[in-house]
């Protein structure tokens, strides 16, 4: 995938995440469509094209919604470090491990952005955020079921492989 494609997806995303995200809802829960495709595409592609779909949406979401710009491409680019360097270490599972992964790292985005915002911000009330956060990412992790193995399918299409020239 080209850090242009890449770049035009981020975008897309995170327009998506703004505006459809918010009518599918279920019981309160949301996906977090930008971190679910980045980190797909940590496995699926690069961890450049991840980076430039973490760092571009991030700042997207941002620009759109009432956020201090750059608070949701830092956490998103956190949690591609995180996977990108798991990554490296799971070689078997390749379709598996993004889905399990989107799990915990939902976890640290939405801590690491409720810290730092109430840190900016100076104040921010929320009871429990684990029972804030799991629904979430129990969504997310869903989504990823549906999605990784389409990319991962994607990906093995329409990659060269290498071969043995005879």
């Amino acid at each position: 995938m080209s850090l242009t494609l890449a770049a035009v997806g981020a975008v897309v995303a995170a327009v998506l995440q703004l505006t459809i995200v918010p009518y599918l809802g279920i019981a309160g829960a949301y996906p977090d469509l930008l971190l679910v495709i980045a980190v797909i595409a940590t496995f699926a592609w690069s961890t450049e094209a991840a980076m430039t779909l973490a760092f571009v949406g991030g700042l997207m979401t941002d620009l759109l919604a009432p956020r201090p710009i750059g608070l949701t491409a830092f956490t998103l680019l956190v949690a591609i470090g995180i996977a990108a360097l798991l990554g490296r270490v799971i070689q078997r599972g390749r379709v598996v491990a993004p889905v399990v992964l989107i799990f915990g790292l939902t976890f640290v985005t939405d801590i690491l952005f409720l810290g730092m915002f109430s840190a900016l911000s100076g104040k921010l009330e929320v009871g429990d955020p684990i029972q804030l956060i799991l629904p979430g990412a129990i969504y997310s992790t869903a989504l990823a079921v549906v999605i990784s193995p389409a990319a991962m399918a994607l990906h093995n299409r329409f990659t060269d492989r290498e071969r043995v020239a005879w």
